[in-house]
């Protein structure tokens, strides 16, 4: 294992913004969260799936909710201390390692605010590769794995226990729940044993969120372009490049849902995109048609600094780098693609490599 402090909590922070896919909440937030837990508490522990013993027990910490509302409501410690006890408080089990659910977004990150109060490790692994949605894209989800016992808890000092007949009726209550709470909670879900999670998991996702934001900052120290460092990082694919003229956002039935329109600049200048938002990106047309859409990520980088822009703050104005980047060979499967594929969202199409769209 390896201990986690401040700097390298900076980097996975910046790269979980890139691996959100737009979505998963602003990591920023969440590393605050983090920072001042590893702060009172003192730094976690990362351990790799082959350091989690088969018969330990491992569960996923998460926040539930729509990204736009954090701007304005930001999440509590409080929650994330929270969360952990009451699970075992309802399941009767002792775990031993915590796990986020997305290596994208605040969820990266405030898995660390429990696991230093609680004195665990962070589990070096995720359920998605990026950021999704829905609670049952996961996956667990794709080996049968279910999500709950789960615990939701928010800042009413409510506390919600659940067990559930699939994780998309899970799905359904949490948000209702959510919604009733202001948009904003924390979980605990998906428990599962050491030999489990090695099945099940994406491997090393946080070490790539790491790597991916120590990319951009050694760029921006060389004075070289941060996107390209990405693209060349991520063997992905540079969809656009343009100026936001207009975006469609609202907070709707527990999410953050929505288009950004760009013009494009440089060798796309003449040139439209369209990026589909529901937390995060999950299609982009060029031109009216379709070059990325989910599982794959798709994500807008600042041109100059390469600082990625999260759906919820995407705003008229900017100059922007729109990056496709294959997603894990978890949701490349036929049951990946069925579960988070575009059809999954109502978009009427079949999935392609983004790396194929863009030939």
């Amino acid at each position: 294992m390896r201990l986690i402090d401040e700097e390298a909590l900076d980097d996975i922070t910046l790269g979980s913004t890139v691996l959100g896919s737009g979505g998963g909440g602003d990591p920023y937030v969440g590393m605050l969260l983090a920072r001042d837990a590893i702060r009172r508490f003192g730094a976690v522990r990362l351990a790799s799936l082959a350091e989690v013993p088969d018969e330990a027990n491992v569960v996923f910490v998460a926040g539930i909710g729509a990204p736009g509302v954090l701007i304005e409501k930001l999440p509590r410690a409080a929650e994330y201390e929270r969360v952990l006890p009451e699970l075992e408080r309802f399941t009767g089990t002792s775990y031993d390692f915590v796990c986020p659910a997305e290596a994208g977004g605040l969820n990266a990150v405030t898995p660390f605010a429990t696991a230093a109060a609680r004195g665990l490790p962070v589990v070096d692994a995720d359920g998605m590769g990026r950021a999704f949605p829905h609670l049952e894209m996961v996956t667990p989800t794709l080996y049968g794995g279910s999500s709950t016992p789960m615990v939701m808890v928010d800042e009413h000092g409510n506390t919600m226990f659940l067990e559930s007949a699939s994780n998309a009726w899970s799905e359904a209550y949490a948000r209702a729940a959510v919604l009733a709470s202001g948009a904003n909670a924390a979980m605990a879900l998906y428990p599962m044993t050491g030999a489990e999670a090695k099945q099940r998991l994406v491997r090393g996702a946080l070490t790539l969120a790491q790597d991916l934001g120590r990319t951009i900052r050694e760029a921006r120290a060389a004075h070289a372009s941060p996107v390209d460092a990405v693209l060349a990082k991520q063997n992905g694919v540079l969809l656009f490049t343009g100026k936001v003229e207009e975006v469609d956002r609202r907070n709707e039935r527990g999410w953050t849902i929505g288009r950004a329109h760009l013009s494009g600049v440089d060798h796309d200048r003449g040139r439209t995109m369209t990026v589909h938002f529901q937390n995060e990106n999950l299609a982009a047309e060029r031109d009216g048609a379709v070059v990325a859409t989910s599982p794959d990520l798709i994500m807008a980088m600042e041109l100059d600094t390469g600082q990625p822009i999260p759906a919820e703050e995407i705003r008229y104005g900017y100059r922007v780098a729109v990056l496709g980047l294959p997603a894990d060979e978890h949701w490349r499967t036929e049951a990946g693609i069925e579960l988070a594929g575009p059809r999954r969202f109502g978009y009427e199409m079949d999935y392609r490599p983004v790396e194929e769209f863009a030939r």
